[in-house]
């Protein structure tokens, strides 16, 4: 098979994102999608991006993070400051650039002492940043404090989203694949071994973190400018569980799972929705259940493969 970029699986991938997008952009100009599935497509979308960039800090490296709301809640500000005073697709993109540089810069501060931390100290440690930086919001001027900032320019578009949920999914799947990536796992699987080894352990944890919190920074973005109005209480300590429940529903460690339980949940929300009294408790006994009976999510770590699947129906049809 081809090496390089424009190889016969990634033109194959390219095909049927061209295919997915087309017909999602008929089904919404012919109605089909109506407004109310629209938005829930657009979350869907976003809650992708969140979840995929979260996979890449707890399943490849194997950090309990809490803190993506944190980085969420710093894109969204960003974006919705600078699109006020610039309400056109320049003002986004500067929105989004300023998103990332205080994102890493957050991320550096609070990954390379905290990274040194396990499981649940590591949890507790990104949780109170990711409180901090929601107060810190809550209690600016710029921000509008408590109040949130409102009007904000309808500048998301469903384009724009499914270029950052392929950005974002390349990105993490890419780097999974790399040396850094391969560095990763093996910190995840035996972190002593990894040492041993010589692997630079809080180096490869610092780099995971801060590529999930620029995707998270980015999502955030992108929900503020569709969202029109954004409150410190959209990205508490339940926006990071929100995210967390994704990834362990789907299965940590494969960023398919994170993009169909990310769908799979959004969809859920969508059915339950004509329940509302009884939505949480449904939505919490399925997780429950589903825990019990298939703890290592609901897709495990499997990542769909187009090279398998060529490469068996090949020895199928030489089989035969």
């Amino acid at each position: 098979m081809t090496k390089g970029i424009l190889n016969k699986i990634n033109l194959m991938w390219v095909a049927i994102i061209v295919v997915l997008y087309l017909l999602l952009s008929y089904m919404m100009a012919a109605g089909i999608i109506n407004s109310y599935y629209k938005i829930t497509l657009f979350n869907m979308c976003i809650n992708i991006m969140l979840a995929v960039s979260l996979n890449l800090v707890i399943g490849i490296c194997g950090q309990f993070s809490l803190g993506h709301a944190g980085f969420m809640c710093i894109g969204a500000y960003s974006a919705g400051i600078i699109t006020k005073m610039m309400p056109n697709y320049a003002g986004l993109i500067l929105g989004i650039l300023v998103g990332f540089v205080i994102s890493t810069i957050a991320a550096l501060i609070v990954s390379i002492p905290t990274l040194r931390l396990k499981g649940d100290y590591l949890a507790i440690a990104t949780l109170g940043f990711s409180e901090i930086i929601r107060i810190l919001v809550q209690n600016m001027k710029i921000t509008n404090g408590a109040a949130g900032l409102s009007g904000i320019p309808a500048l998301t578009t469903w384009p724009l989203l499914m270029l950052g949920v392929v950005l974002t999914i390349v990105i993490c799947s890419n780097f999974t694949r790399s040396a850094p990536g391969r560095a990763c796992i093996a910190v995840r699987e035996d972190e002593i071994a990894a040492e041993a080894m010589g692997i630079n352990t809080t180096k490869y944890k610092v780099i995971a973190f801060v590529i999930g919190a620029l995707l998270a920074s980015a999502a955030g973005a992108l929900f503020a400018c569709n969202f029109y109005v954004i409150k410190p209480t959209q990205f508490t300590f339940n926006k990071s569980i929100d995210i967390l429940v994704m990834v362990v529903f789907g299965g940590m460690g494969s960023m398919t799972s994170s993009v169909l339980a990310a769908i799979a949940i959004g969809l859920l929300n969508m059915v339950l929705q004509n329940f509302t009294d009884a939505r949480m408790i449904i939505y919490g006994a399925i997780l429950v259940i589903m825990m019990i009976f298939k703890p290592q999510g609901l897709f495990g770590d499997r990542e769909i493969s187009l090279s398998k699947i060529v490469d068996k129906a090949k020895a199928k049809k030489e089989a035969n």
